[in-house]
């Protein structure tokens, strides 16, 4: 087992000017479950692929516990990936692909049989070692691919979005078994994904990156109660947070009809860049339906409402705005806010109503560098 330190490693592809990771220093602990989450082209594969040693470091080092890596052979870096795609031999049997990089290796075949044993009884593969991958499901063609890591017991695994090829029901499942799986073994994993869902249900802490720099780096707690900036705050959560910019006036954050009390140090953090205004971002279940006289209340017309057995989610527009809606925002799209409501008392649709941000569940950013600003 081992930490990884990503010590200022920078990729720049060829013929390209910005850096497609940009000095991206992160130390992952020994036996940690580290997720590296982001949109797409934001650099979290290649972040993967240059620990990996299948992309070149242009600038700064790599290391695997205290050695360096950067120039290293990937056979030789003692790790272990998972693909997306499987890449499973087709005319080799389940066990003969999860021993395959052990053969190569010259072990013995009585060594072999025994780890892939071992390794199928963990995936419970043990009925399936015979079989060719065409006779497996994609879950259990995925396990297989697990269990090609597992024999290895490398120093890290690696896994580049494993799931994204499964049903939803299925990815749920083999996400939990993941999870357990790494935390059974004590190795230290490195998994990149697109899906915050998956970065908040399996990480140990979760890295977001956008346009190849990494914007936060934190347990999922963190990530979601005290986002740095307002990239990550959008970006972590489902559904997804409401987030509106506000005109700054006489202590209050002002849109429309809404008028949201400021404390006075957030008003005085205000710098001359921010023209006067603010960010604000708000959790669907972080507001409470209140009366129209409630201090800080925000009108909203409703324009759907998502019903989902115990949850319930009115989607709908910042009434009496005018053209000042378009500044707030949400998953569902400009001009749109996300409720999350009493599934047994849900509102009709074109009806208006009234809700208040629930006291200290407010986030609060710079207008103009999206930075979190701390009351």
């Amino acid at each position: 087992m081992a930490t990884v330190t990503y010590d200022k490693a920078t990729r720049i592809y060829p013929g390209t000017e910005r850096p497609a990771v940009d000095a991206l220093d992160l130390h992952i602990e020994d036996g940690e479950f580290l997720v590296l989450v982001g949109p797409s082209g934001c650099g979290k594969s290649t972040s993967l692929r240059m620990l990996a040693g299948l992309e070149d470091v242009n600038d700064g080092r790599i290391l695997i516990g205290d050695r360096d890596v950067t120039d290293v052979q990937p056979k030789d870096r003692d790790i272990a990936m998972v693909f997306q795609n499987y890449a499973l031999y087709p005319h080799m049997s389940v066990a003969d692909n999860m021993g395959f990089a052990l053969k190569i290796a010259g072990t013995p075949k009585a060594d072999i049989r025994k780890r892939v044993e071992e390794a199928a009884k963990i995936l419970d593969l043990s009925e399936y070692l015979d079989r060719k991958p065409k006779a497996l499901s994609g879950g259990q063609r995925q396990r297989v691919a697990m269990g090609r890591a597992i024999v290895r017991q490398p120093q890290v695994f690696l896994m580049d979005e494993p799931l994204s090829n499964l049903d939803a029901k299925l990815r749920v499942q083999t996400r939990t078994q993941i999870a357990s799986l790494q935390r059974r073994l004590g190795v230290t994993t490195v998994y990149v994904t697109h899906d915050q869902t998956e970065a908040l249900t399996m990480g140990d802490r979760i890295a977001v990156l956008k346009d190849g720099l990494l914007q936060q780096v934190g347990t999922p707690r963190d990530m979601y109660d005290t986002p740095a900036n307002v990239f990550v705050a959008g970006f972590i959560g489902s559904p997804a947070m409401n987030i509106g910019s506000f005109v700054v006036s006489d202590g209050a954050a002002q849109l429309g009809q809404t008028r949201i009390p400021l404390e006075r140090s957030i008003v005085g953090s205000i710098k001359p860049e921010d023209k006067g205004h603010i960010t604000i971002g708000f959790r669907p279940e972080s507001l409470d339906i209140v009366t129209q006289a409630h201090e800080g209340a925000i009108p909203i017309k409703v324009v759907l409402v998502e019903e989902l057995g115990s949850d319930a989610f009115v989607y709908g527009e910042l009434a009496g705005a005018g053209a000042a809606a378009k500044d707030i925002h949400s998953g569902a799209g400009d001009a749109q806010i996300i409720v999350r409501v009493d599934p047994r008392q849900v509102p009709r649709k074109n009806e208006t109503i009234w809700v208040a941000i629930r006291p200290g569940e407010r986030h609060v950013f710079s207008a103009a560098s999206g930075a979190r600003i701390t009351a």
